[in-house]
């Protein structure tokens, strides 16, 4: 049965400020500059099961998508994107009514705005970067859902900035299922560590895949990658991507090396601003610094209020993500595979920093350490690691959804 995959994240402008006045022409494509809607690589297309939408742009930047009732709409986010004259001139597939777009004034975002014909709900939303050209394109999946599955994925709390939404209870799919998201780390024009022919961001996506069938050959899981190719995903559009696919916990898959010393074995990071270690920091801003050379600003986004909001959400997710990352490492060392002497640690990625849903960031091993990388080659040793992780978020799953029924009580 389908369901809505928006997690709620309602903009407070965004119920009030829907004619929005046209963005000025810059005409300038460098990184420095405002991002450019390119028209002609531009539309909104019928498909079989509901509506295509893709966007290209000059540059990466920041999105997020998100839908409104009375009148229905899905709405996307960007920081920001001038958009000129495209969305009154570009033809309409039979679900879309209008389409609006321009600035928020004053908030530093651009917004879309599709008018619906009939209930539609994001299915997906992803951001592919070309590393010739620095240009990215957006794509957003539309599917046809019920009235009642529209109106509960627009409720919620007003989201106050963008990229911040207000905490839930986990959201389970009308059978029963967990939306599982597994973020194969880099890709594309940031290939991660690098040892003789492997690249870290070639070995995690198959670690993922592989991990992606895995988890649905228990039949009690939906899986989303947040790439499923050697594409440049920014690391806001990959927490986006994990609030599209109504995430019930977002995993972020890594294969690190390190400069200095000897790190082997696997480890699980959940957030803070504090880092555990000075190893842990190093690899935070590690992971940062490929999204900070495509120009996005990954920092100053969020203003005291909005800060204040996650603080509060974080308080939910946060002994959650807690959970689960013992609950991997537990796992792990279950099943005889190697951990890190220093298993559990806190740092603060950005790929983590989303406040409405359990995160953690996992380094299956570090490609610095020769066993290690051998181990990860291993199609044998992947299997056992990826069963001791199935075994581990079905545990926590459990736990958390009984948690969650204890609250609700």
């Amino acid at each position: 049965m389908l369901r809505t995959v928006l997690t709620p994240i309602l903009a407070v402008l965004a119920i009030c400020a829907l004619c929005l006045p046209s963005a000025a022409q810059t005409g300038d494509t460098g990184f420095g500059a405002l991002a450019r809607l390119i028209p002609a690589e531009s539309g909104l297309t019928a498909t079989t099961d509901g509506v295509a939408v893709t966007l290209a742009l000059s540059q990466p930047v920041p999105f997020r998508v998100f839908t409104l009732t009375d009148p229905a709409r899905v709405v996307i986010d960007f920081r920001e994107v001038d958009f000129g004259t495209w969305a009154g001139e570009t033809d309409l597939p039979p679900a879309i009514t209008a389409l609006e777009a321009g600035l928020a004034r004053g908030l530093g975002w651009s917004r879309l705005v599709l008018s619906l014909a009939s209930p539609h709900a994001p299915q997906t939303a992803a951001m592919a970067t070309d590393p010739l050209t620095g240009r990215a394109r957006v794509d957003v999946r539309l599917v046809p859902v019920s009235q009642a599955e529209f109106n509960a994925s627009a409720t919620g709390l007003p989201d106050p900035a963008p990229g911040v939404a207000v905490a839930t209870a986990p959201v389970r799919m009308a059978d029963g299922r967990v939306v599982v998201v597994i973020d194969p780390g880099h890709g594309g024009v940031d290939p991660g560590a690098v040892r003789g022919s492997h690249t870290e961001a070639d070995l995690v996506l198959r670690f993922s895949r592989e991990l992606r069938d895995a988890l649905r050959r228990t039949g009690r899981v939906d899986v989303v990658l947040t790439r499923d190719a050697d594409v440049f995903v920014p690391l806001p559009a990959r927490i986006t991507a994990a609030r599209a696919a109504g995430a019930d916990l977002f995993i972020s898959i890594h294969a690190d090396a390190v400069a200095e010393g000897r790190a082997r074995g696997a480890t699980v990071y959940t957030l803070s601003d504090t880092a555990s270690d000075a190893a842990a920091e190093a690899l935070a801003e590690q992971h940062d610094r490929a999204d900070l050379l495509q120009g996005i600003d990954l920092h100053g986004s969020d203003d005291v209020v909005a800060g204040v909001l996650m603080d509060l959400a974080r308080l939910d997710t946060a002994p959650r993500s807690v959970a689960l990352a013992g609950a991997l490492v537990d796992a792990i060392a279950d099943a005889g595979l190697r951990l890190h002497a220093r298993p559990q640690g806190e740092a603060g990625f950005t790929v983590l920093r989303a406040a409405d849903m359990p995160s953690v960031l996992l380094e299956i091993g570090f490609i610095s350490d020769a066993d290690d990388l051998r181990n990860i080659l291993d199609p044998e040793w992947r299997a056992r690691m990826q069963m001791a992780l199935v075994a581990a978020i079905m545990a926590w799953a459990d736990a958390d959804a009984a948690r969650m029924a204890l609250v609700r009580q």
